[in-house]
This record gives C-alpha cells, structure tokens and sequence, in this order.
C-alpha cells in the first residue's frame, strides 16, 4: 500500500551490423534510439526519480565528439531526455545516407545505454544521476558506467582506491565503481601497448589496444572486493561494453542476441516485448558472470566471480518486476493462493457475509490465485457436506439449495482516482486530503454485518495503511476489516538497491518493539544492542545479525496483531486484523528467487549483516 520505490533499471543495446543495414532494413538510422525508449518507457517503474542514456560512435573522426550523454531529472525524465535528443537531431537527417549519419549525427552510434534512477542513499540530484562518463581523447580510456546496485562495504571500496593514489571527488559507490573500475582499464590499455609498443606505431598501435581490449580482465581486477547486490553495465569509447551480475545473483539482468543486435534488460518481458522475441531466446545472466561485448560487436559470457548460494531477491518478484512475464504471473497467483486455506479460517467459513478484494491494482494478481484456492476450498467443502448428508439421508433440495449457494463474493472495492499534487501541504492536512485518492464503491458492504477482506502485496512501512487506506475502507461501514499481505512480515531493512534502509520505519520493527515494551522486557533490547556493538568490533565475515533476537520471544501471529494494533487509526468503527504470508508459503510460490533477508534477517553477503548491526545500534542511540 506504499508507494515503495525500487532500486534501479538498466537497459544496452550493441548493434552488430551496419547502420546502412538498419536503415534499409527498419527505414530509419534511429531503430536502436527507438528501441532504447521502448526498454526504458516499459521500465520506468525503476525510475521515478532520474533517467540517463549513453551512445558511443565508432563512426566518429577526430575532432568530433564520439560519447554523448543525456541525463534528466523528475518522473517525466525519459520524455524529457528523447524530447532533447530529437532536438538534436539534424532536421533533414533521415535524408542522409547512413554512412554520412554513422559519422556526424549525435546520439546515433553503435553502443546505446540507458538507466533508470530511484536513490536509496538519500543523494539525488543530476551529479548522481547515471550514467557516469570518465572521459579521454584515447578511446580505450573512455569509460561509461551505469548500474543497479548498493554497495554495503564502500569504505572498503573507497580505502583500496584511496592506496592507488587516486582522489575521487564524490564519496558514492557509483563514482567509486567508476574510478576503480576505470584505473583497471587504464591498466589494461598500458598491458597491451607494453606488448605492442615495439612491434607496432601509432595510430595503428591505439586501434590494435582497442581491438583487444580484455574487459574481463578489467573487471577481474576490481569486482572481487565488492559487496552487494548489482547490474553493472559499462562501455568504453571504443565499443568494448559488458554487464556484469553480483555473484549471489540479488539483481536481475536479462539479456537476447541475434546476428542484428545483443540486448540487455533488468526484465525479461521488456526485452520479449521490444524485440517480439520469444520468452525461451531470451537469458538471464547467470550469478557472477559478465557478458562481454568486443569493439566489433561478438559477445562471449564469462564467469568472473565464483557462483555464491543462490539469492535472486524474492521481494522484487513479488511486488517489483514486470507482472507480464510468465513465472512471475504464476508466482504471484500462487502466493494469492497460499494464504487461502487460514484466510478461510479467520473468516470462519462465514462466505455469505465476507466480501474479498483488493488494493492496490498491484495486488490483483495474488487475488486472483486466493480467489481461485478459496473456490476450490469451498468446492471441496460443498462435496463433502453433500457426500455426509445424502449418507445421513438428510440432504433435502433446500439443504442442498442451501450447500450450492455459498459463493466467495468478490468485489472491486477501491478505485484510485487522483494522484496528490506536490503543491499540497505536508502533515495533517495531506494526510487528510490521502483518504481522498481512492473513491469506495459504496453498497456493496453491508452495513456492520460484514467483513471486507483486501489482499495487498506488501505491508512495509504501514504508514498509508494507517493514515488513508484503512479510514477509506471504513466508509464501508464494514464489521471488521482483514488486511491480507501476499509477502511475508518486513522485518529488516535492505541494503541491496531497495529503498527500506531505516530499521524504525518497518511496521514490524516497530510492533515488534511495541511488544517488548508492553511485556516488561526492554532489557531484551539493551542485550541486543550491546550483542550489535560486540559483532560490529568484528571482520564483517565474521558478524551474525544480532537483531534477530528481537523477534524470538513472539509468535508470528503475535507480531501481526501488534501490527494491527498499532496501524489502525483512532475513531475506526471496524475491527482491523492483518495476515500475513508465511516464508515456506513464500518459498514454495517462489522457489527460484530464495533471497529473504527482509523477512528472515538472513542477509546473503557479510556486508549485508554487518549494516544491519550497525543500523540498530544507530537506532539505539537515537531512541533508547
């Protein structure tokens, strides 16, 4: 019910072929620009915050530049970038021929890359926006970096570029990911002109270093301290590009090739939609591996850090990622229909005065799947009474009148009809004005008899359920109101690339905090900081997460009606209870995505653990 922002988006493009051929071909010089738009347009549910795109011309002459850069800010940000290109763009351009276009036109080369931006730093602003250009008049040199990350161990990262001698301007993974990976490239490039220098003379010796330029071996050089989850995607300016993927796999990355282009995505589906290909031509790129493009356009994939357990960040299928693709579809029906069975128990098998919905439209696909389970239940139900009844002699046809006339009633409850403006005030009177952006459709509750379920995909930070949603519910005048989440409890932050880094604003936190101190034990909350300070003195591989222990003494069910508790608002006329989804019921509906810090604690990677540590400790000390 929050409108929770993501980590980012990525989107590269490498043509394989000609422009001539693409213009004969598509009819125009601008099919890769297009298709840019496209991947990022059906992606910018990643980016609400800022967008970049990136092209390198191989085409380009000296004196002319070769690496172009638009960057924008805001929601409308994509527009606002393909909107500045066109302007760009000669008038007559679709007259000229192809070769005249490879050469002289800005923004139409042969490597195109795009991303998408939601920080989760607290830094915004055009200088974090990506991509990320390190310039040089050798191409070789010329470095452009984008990505889908959050480095957990920066000061790491950030002390070993330090012991090089270098001087970064910025204190943030993007541009510490940046200079490090691009003092591996200069490296490279001066590894090959050792071993050319007396055997060849420029120009010719500059074109053979762009010719073998070893991507890998840059990256071999600087990844394998980082610590986090990523999508990195990068060119230089003489062609040679790569993504590569965090070893645990926690950021996706998807990518096609055919003999015309090779295509990467966050996405699966987008790249199916854009490119009308189908599901089974389109990869993921595997944990730890880069795809690397050459100056000439082949691609091999190549491991460069060993395959750690497999995370694949179930959050993000469950509330992030494009719902079209097919597993996703499936996945979230399944989580739907995983709470069905103690939903039917909560509601006391009482169909005729329970009414089943949703809010918000993200949520609809898990309401399809408890819908679908909770007809099968009642079906199963039905059979059986009937098969008891007519073995008792008692099934009379207004028995069985009565058994056939139980249905799940279904109804779409909430409409979402305005967007607040950011002219309207903060505090009371937004919060106010909040309970007015979803119309309620009125009549289809009846009055103090019934109970309103709504399925939600997640409950994280509680805030809207509490000021908006569960006051526009009450207009209903339901007799109690059941919250469903198709996710689990989100009891940790994420460290990762999902903007949840603040351990008091998760709604379970907080519940859980709630109990400690209505049962007396605060204690409990002094050992676990003082357990956080003692791991925090430790190597972070050798750090467990000491907040855990919070949450042992209370049952699941405990935690959520703390949560209800604590997030139904003063005055409500009904009665509010949240279920929640289990981590087996999670795992069995998503088994390729086990990733479950959020829920679990259970961090893949040391520099996950050893910020959650340091987040509690930092909440102690603020609030004890």
């Amino acid at each position: 019910m929050e409108a929770l922002k993501h980590e980012c988006g990525i989107a590269l493009i490498r043509l394989r072929k000609p422009l001539a051929y693409f213009k004969e071909k598509y009819g125009s010089c601008t099919y890769a620009l297009d298709r840019l738009y496209l991947l990022m347009e059906k992606q910018h549910n990643r980016g609400q915050e800022a967008a970049g795109i990136g092209v390198v011309k191989l085409s380009s002459v000296p004196g002319s530049e070769y690496v172009f850069r638009e960057r924008a800010l805001g929601a409308g940000a994509i527009d606002d970038i393909f909107s500045a290109v066109g302007r760009r763009l000669p008038a007559d351009f679709s007259a000229m021929p192809a070769e005249e276009v490879a050469a002289t036109v800005p923004f139409i080369g042969e490597v195109y890359m795009g991303h998408l931006r939601y920080s989760t730093t607290g830094r915004s602003g055009m200088e974090y926006t990506h991509p990320f250009l390190r310039r040089n008049n050798w191409r070789s040199r010329a470095l452009m970096l984008c990505g889908n990350f959050n480095m957990t161990n920066v000061d790491d990262i950030f002390a070993k570029i330090v012991e090089t001698g270098q001087h970064p301007r910025i204190y943030s993974d993007t541009v510490l990911l940046l200079e490090q990976v691009g003092n591996a490239l200069d490296k490279e490039n001066h590894r090959l002109y050792r071993q050319y220098r007396d055997i060849m003379r420029d120009p010719a010796l500059a074109s053979k270093i762009e010719d073998e330029l070893d991507m890998g071996r840059v990256l071999e050089a600087s990844a394998d301290i980082w610590d986090g989850g990523y999508a990195i995607c990068g060119t230089t300016g003489s062609g040679s590009s790569f993504v590569l993927r965090d070893p645990c796999g926690i950021r996706p990355a998807f990518y096609y090739a055919d003999d015309e282009i090779v295509v990467v995505a966050s996405e699966r589906p987008v790249i199916q939609t854009v490119f009308n290909v189908a599901r089974a031509d389109v990869h993921e790129l595997e944990p730890g591996s880069a795809m690397l493009i050459d100056k000439k356009g082949d691609y091999t994939i190549r491991r460069i850090l060993p395959q750690r357990e497999n995370k694949r960040c179930s959050f993000e299928r469950i509330y992030f990622s494009r719902g079209s693709d097919a597993d996703i579809y499936r996945e979230r029906k399944k989580l739907g229909a995983n709470i069905a069975a103690e939903l039917m128990s909560m509601v006391g098998g009482s169909f005729e005065s329970t009414v089943f919905s949703f809010i918000p439209n993200t949520a609809e696909v898990a309401f399809l799947g408890m819908v679908e389970e909770l007809n099968r239940l009642l079906d199963k139900g039905r059979k059986e009474e009937i098969s008891r009844l007519s073995a008792k002699g008692a099934l009379s046809d207004d028995v069985l009148g009565s058994i056939l006339r139980r249905k799940v009633r279904v109804e779409k409850i909430a409409i979402k009809d305005i967007k607040l403006r950011t002219f309207i005030a903060e505090g009371t009177s937004r919060n106010d004005l909040a309970t007015h952006v979803y119309d309620v459709t009125y009549g289809c509750i009846r009055s103090g008899r019934d109970t309103l379920v709504v399925i939600d995909d997640s409950i994280v930070r509680g805030t809207t359920l509490r000021q908006s949603i569960l006051r526009i519910l009450d207009r209903l005048e339901p007799r109690r109101i059941i919250v469903v989440s198709s996710s689990p409890q989100v009891r940790y932050p994420d460290y990762y690339g999902i903007d949840m880094p603040h351990m008091e604003e998760l709604a379970a936190f907080r519940a859980v905090i709630r109990l400690i101190e209505a049962s007396g034990s605060t204690g409990l909350i002094d050992r676990v900081y003082e357990e956080a300070v003692r791991n925090l003195e430790l190597p972070a591989t050798e750090q467990v997460n000491a907040v855990k222990e919070l949450y042992k003494p209370f049952s699941d069910e405990e935690v959520a009606r703390s949560m209800a508790d604590m997030l139904t608002p003063p005055g409500l006329g009904a009665e509010v209870d949240i279920l929640f989804q289990s981590l087996d019921g999670l795992h069995a509906a998503v088994p390729g995505c086990p990733g479950d810090w959020y829920f679990s604690g259970d961090y893949p990677t040391p520099g996950g653990v050893k910020m959650v540590n340091a987040a509690f400790v930092e909440y102690y000390r603020n609030n004890r």
